[in-house]
C-alpha cells in the first residue's frame, strides 16, 4: 500500500510538472544568418515540448537537399526531491543557396498540446561566393550532363577533388610530386576516373600505391569535417622551360544522400533509439568532378658557373666509384663500377664514362638501377659495372671521374669527383697465352687454354664424318612410312565424311547413346523421388531410342507405327509387346496406386533390360 502511494504521488508531480512546462513552450529557428551562393547550410527547428503534426514552411529561394530529419532527447532530473522532465524536439533541413540576395524563411508550425505553435520567420543574405565556386574555391565543378538536376543535390562542398603539387615553381629537370585528394562528408563507392590529364611538357611516373583500397584520414577544413583519401600521386619531372599547364583530373563516383522517413506521431522511446537506423534512407546519385588546373613555373638552370661536364642531372646525388682490384696478370679481367646514388629522376642520368690506358680492352657496361618512390618522390641509384682486360704489363692509371649535377635546394651547381686507381699489371706465365672471352657480367668470364695450338703428332685412326642423312635407308623407311600414314588417315576421313552425311545412319548410331544419357538423368530423380522429372526423362528415353534407331520421325511415332517398324526389323512378338507394354505403363505408372518409389524402381529396370535386347537385334 505504501508503495502504490509513492507511485501515484510521482505520477501527479511529473504531471503537474508537464503541464507547467507547457505552459513555457518555445519553438526556435536555428540558422546562419549569411551564407555563400552554392553554400550548404542547415536550418533547425527546436521545440522545448512534445509536439505533433510539424509543418515545414516553404523554401522558395533555396534548394532543398534533405530533410526533415527529426531528432528528440528527454531528460529527467531529481534535485532536492524536487522531479523536473526537459523534452526537446528538433526539425533539421539541409539546403544550399542558389542565388543571392536577402531572404525571409516563412514560418514553421506544431501542434503542442491544443494549440499551434509557429516559430519566428528567418532573414537569411546570400552573398556571392568569394572564389565563385560555390565550395570555397576547394572544387573545380562537376562536368554538365544529362544528370545535372540529381548531381545538384549533391553540393560541391560535400564532395570535391584537389590536385596539390609539392611545388609550383621548379627548375628545368627538378621532381614535383602531384597528388590527387578527395574530399567528402557523403558516404562515396563506385570511384572511377574519368579522364586523365596528358601532362604535356612533363616526364611522368604514376606512384599511386593504395593496394586497390583508398586510405582515408580525416580532417577539419573552414570548420567542416572532412574525410580525405588520395585518388593519385604522380611525380612530374618538367621537360621544357615557362608557364605550363595540367589540365585537370576527371573522376566519376556514386554519393548517397540520406532522406529521412517520416515520423510518428507522439513519443516513442524505440523510435528515438533506433531512429538513425530505422528512419532514414539512401540516395545514390552520381557525381562527376574535376580538379582544378594547375599551372606550373618552370625555370631555365642558370648559366653561371655551369659545368663542362654537366649532363643535365637535377637533383641531390652522391657519386662513389669502387674496383675489385688493382694488382692482377695480363689478360686477366677486374671490375670498375661507378654509382650514383640519390633524391631524383634516376631512370634518366648519364654516368660519367671512364678513360682507360690503350692497353685495356673494355667491354660495353652493365647498366641496372634500383628506383624507389613515395609520397616524398622517387629517389634510388643506378650503377654501370664495366669488364676490364689489360693485355699489356705495367703500371697503369685510371684517373678520376666527375660527376656534375645542379642542386635546386642550394640553386647552384655541384661537382663530385671518384678517386685516383694505381693498376700494376704483371706479365704472368709466358706460356699460358691465357685468353678472356666476355659473355654478359663478371661472373660469365671463361678462359681458353691457349691461344695457338700445336699440330697433332698422335697416330689417330680418320674416320669419314659428316655424313648426310638425306637418302639414307632410315630417311626412306621413314618417308614410307609417314606416306603409309597419310593413306590410312586419309581413307578414315572419307569413311566417317560419309557415314556423317548419312543422317539416318548417324542417328542410329548415336540411339543407344542418347537413350543413356536420359536414363541416367531419369535414375537422378529417382533417387531423390521426384516422379515428375523420372517420368519425363524415363518415357524421353524409350520414344527417343526408338525414334532414332527405327528412323520414324517425332511427329509420326505411336504404338502402331511402333509394332510395324519393329516386326519389319525381324524382332520377336514377345519383345515388341513387351515394349510397347512398358511404354503404356510408364504413362499410367504415376497415377496407379502403391509405393511410388518401387514403381519408378521396377520401371528403370525393365527399362534397360528391353533396351538391351532391342540394341542386340535392331544393329
Amino acid at each position: 500500500m505504501k508503495n502504490k502511494i509513492i507511485y501515484i504521488i510521482a505520477i501527479l508531480l511529473i504531471s503537474a510538472y508537464t503541464m507547467n512546462a507547457q505552459d513555457e513552450v518555445s519553438f526556435k529557428t536555428i540558422c546562419k544568418k549569411q551564407v555563400y551562393v552554392g553554400e550548404q547550410f542547415q536550418v533547425s527547428y527546436e521545440l522545448n515540448g512534445d509536439g505533433k503534426d510539424f509543418r515545414s514552411p516553404n523554401f522558395n529561394n533555396f534548394e532543398v537537399i534533405g530533410g526533415p530529419f527529426s531528432s528528440t532527447s528527454s531528460s529527467v532530473q531529481i534535485i532536492n526531491g524536487s522531479v523536473s522532465r526537459t523534452n526537446t524536439q528538433t526539425y533539421s533541413f539541409h539546403l544550399r543557396a542558389i542565388k543571392e540576395g536577402s531572404f525571409t524563411i516563412p514560418q514553421a508550425s506544431i501542434t503542442v498540446g491544443r494549440n499551434r505553435v509557429t516559430s519566428d520567420p528567418a532573414e537569411i543574405n546570400v552573398i556571392p561566393s568569394a572564389s565563385g565556386s560555390g565550395a570555397g574555391g576547394a572544387s573545380y565543378g562537376s562536368s554538365n550532363s544529362n544528370n545535372s538536376s540529381s548531381q545538384s543535390a549533391v553540393a560541391a562542398k560535400e564532395v570535391f577533388l584537389e590536385a596539390v603539387p609539392s611545388k609550383k615553381e621548379v627548375y628545368l629537370g627538378e621532381q614535383i610530386v602531384l597528388t590527387y585528394r578527395l574530399f567528402f562528408t557523403l558516404p562515396i563507392s563506385q570511384l572511377s576516373v574519368s579522364q586523365s590529364p596528358n601532362y604535356s611538357g612533363f616526364w611522368t611516373k604514376d606512384i599511386t600505391n593504395n593496394n586497390g583500397s583508398l586510405q582515408q584520414s580525416s580532417i577539419i577544413r573552414d570548420g567542416q569535417q572532412y574525410n580525405v583519401a588520395t585518388i593519385q600521386e604522380i611525380v612530374l619531372f618538367p621537360q621544357k622551360t615557362g608557364s605550363l599547364i595540367i589540365d585537370p583530373l576527371d573522376i566519376t563516383c556514386v554519393a548517397q544522400i540520406r532522406q529521412q522517413r517520416a515520423r510518428s506521431q507522439g513519443y516513442d522511446p524505440f523510435e528515438d533509439f533506433f531512429g538513425d537506423v530505422l528512419g532514414t534512407s539512401y540516395t545514390n546519385v552520381k557525381k562527376d568532378i574535376k580538379s582544378q588546373p594547375i599551372t606550373i613555373e618552370v625555370k631555365p638552370l642558370p648559366l653561371a658557373n655551369k659545368p663542362s661536364d654537366f649532363k643535365g642531372a637535377v637533383g641531390q646525388y652522391t657519386f662513389t666509384s669502387k674496383i675489385d682490384k688493382t694488382e692482377l696478370n695480363v689478360n686477366e679481367a677486374f671490375t670498375l663500377t661507378l654509382t650514383v646514388s640519390g633524391k631524383g629522376n634516376i631512370e634518366l642520368l648519364e654516368l660519367p664514362k671512364p678513360v682507360f690506358p690503350p692497353d685495356f680492352e673494355v667491354y660495353d657496361p652493365k647498366i641496372t638501377s634500383s628506383v624507389k618512390d613515395n609520397a616524398l618522390g622517387i629517389s634510388g641509384s643506378k650503377k654501370a659495372e664495366y669488364i676490364v682486360i689489360p693485355r699489356a704489363s705495367g703500371d697503369f692509371a685510371l684517373e678520376s671521374m666527375k660527376f656534375s649535377y645542379f642542386n635546386p635546394i642550394l640553386e647552384k651547381y655541384e661537382t663530385i669527383e671518384s678517386d685516383t686507381y694505381q693498376i700494376q699489371v704483371a706479365k704472368g706465365d709466358a706460356n699460358s697465352g691465357s685468353t678472356a672471352i666476355y659473355t654478359q657480367g663478371q661472373s660469365d668470364i671463361k678462359y681458353l687454354g691457349s691461344d695457338i695450338r700445336h699440330i697433332n703428332t698422335d697416330s689417330n685412326k680418320l674416320s669419314i664424318t659428316g655424313l648426310s642423312f638425306f637418302m639414307s635407308p632410315m630417311y626412306i623407311f621413314l618417308l614410307l612410312l609417314m606416306l603409309l600414314i597419310f593413306i590410312v588417315g586419309l581413307f578414315m576421313f572419307k569413311r566417317m565424311h560419309k557415314i556423317n552425311k548419312n543422317e539416318v545412319l548417324v542417328r542410329n548410331k548415336q540411339a543407344t547413346k542418347v537413350a543413356k544419357k536420359r536414363l541416367t538423368n531419369a535414375y537422378n530423380h529417382l533417387k531423390i523421388n521426384n516422379q515428375n522429372g523420372f517420368y519425363e526423362e524415363f518415357s524421353q528415353a524409350l520414344w527417343g531410342y526408338i525414334s532414332d534407331k527405327l528412323n520414324i520421325v517425332r511427329s509420326q511415332l505411336s504404338m502402331d507405327t511402333v509394332r510395324e517398324m519393329m516386326k519389319s526389323k525381324n524382332v520377336s512378338d514377345d519383345i515388341i509387346n513387351e515394349f510397347v507394354e512398358l511404354l503404356n505403363n510408364c504413362e499410367y505408372a504415376r497415377f496407379a496406386p502403391g509405393d511410388p518409389s518401387k514403381k519408378m524402381d521396377e520401371l528403370y529396370q525393365k527399362g534397360i533390360e528391353l533396351i538391351t535386347k532391342a540394341e542386340k537385334l535392331l544393329r
